[in-house]
């Protein structure tokens, strides 16, 4: 099989293997504002079309497939939902910011790997334009059991001023530092469990730690199925190997956290870069470290 991009002008990017849709990259969300609109990555399948993302789930409806979301950028909210304040708990607030999509940069697609760039700015609910970014996608198949996601964003400091990313954990929540490249993950993955080079175990174990790359093993209803989602650290990313937020009790959700428990503090007119692969396989918990191998060298070339 070969990989087939269909762009749906000023909307999304559809990555197919053959007839299956592996991924759908919408880059101009119909979004509320609540929700701080940002591009997403969702349907997200196996290549055996079985889907392993989950969209606007009640409980989080600013969960989207696998979305770069930041709740913590000074006092602004690109996350989505209400902001953690410390002795208020969660308060919603006017600074659900926007992540705008600006201008296509480059697509392509040869059957092996298909690309798509873009650049976007990071505006306030209040009108400020903190962030420009250029990001970049690609998708390509790894096996007949196996294809990998490669992400890649530069975000420009275009504010003024220094700013700082955190976490609700860095603001004072307890074990709370999710931020950053997100995946939710079906509900019948919940209770799934957590896979990493040296240890597995549920999300109350495996949150916090710090790892090149952690998977996320779960079940398709309907058939028993087994599925992988893994999730690989580029060795140059500030913060490397991260903290990862994990959860598999409530739900099933993967994020490698760069700003977990330290904020990064990025100086007025300076870039931060950082780059990710993740793997999607019908495979169990046993594939995690050759499927981990397979992207790392991806994400290596990309």
């Amino acid at each position: 099989m070969s990989l087939q991009a269909r762009h749906d002008i000023k909307s999304s990017l559809t990555v197919l293997d053959g007839a299956t849709p592996l991924l759908r990259y919408v880059y101009r969300p119909d979004t509320p504002q609540l929700e701080s609109p940002k591009p997403y990555l969702s349907p997200l399948h196996a290549r055996s079309g079985r889907q392993v993302s989950l969209f606007r789930p009640w409980d989080h409806v600013w969960h989207k497939g696998i979305a770069w979301s930041l709740p913590v950028v000074q006092d602004e909210n690109f996350w989505g939902g209400p902001t953690y304040v410390h002795g208020q708990h969660y308060v919603q607030l006017d600074n659900n910011g926007t992540q705008g999509h600006r201008g296509i940069a480059h697509l392509d697609a040869d059957g092996d790997r298909v690309v798509f760039s873009h650049d976007l700015e990071w505006t306030t609910q209040a009108g400020e334009r903190w962030f420009t970014e250029r990001r970049t996608i690609a998708a390509s198949l790894l096996s007949p059991e196996a294809w990998a996601l490669t992400f890649d964003t530069a975000m420009t400091n275009v504010s003024g001023r220094d700013i700082a990313i955190g976490s609700p954990t860095t603001r004072g929540r307890e074990n709370a530092g999710y931020g950053g490249l997100f995946w939710r993950g079906p509900r019948s993955f919940t209770d799934g469990t957590l896979v990493t080079a040296d240890a597995s175990g549920p999300g109350s174990e495996m949150r916090g730690g710090r790892h090149e790359w952690m998977a996320f093993a779960g079940r398709h209803d309907e058939d028993d199925a087994n599925a992988l989602v893994l999730m690989v650290d580029h060795r140059e990313n500030p913060q490397h190997p991260p903290q990862w937020f994990a959860r598999s009790e409530e739900f099933a959700a993967l994020n490698p956290a760069p700003f977990f428990s330290e904020e990064l503090t990025v100086p007025e007119g300076t870039t931060v870069r950082f780059r990710y692969g993740v793997g999607i396989a019908d495979a169990d918990a046993s594939a995690a470290p050759d499927l981990a191998d397979a992207v790392r060298k991806v994400l290596e070339q990309a």
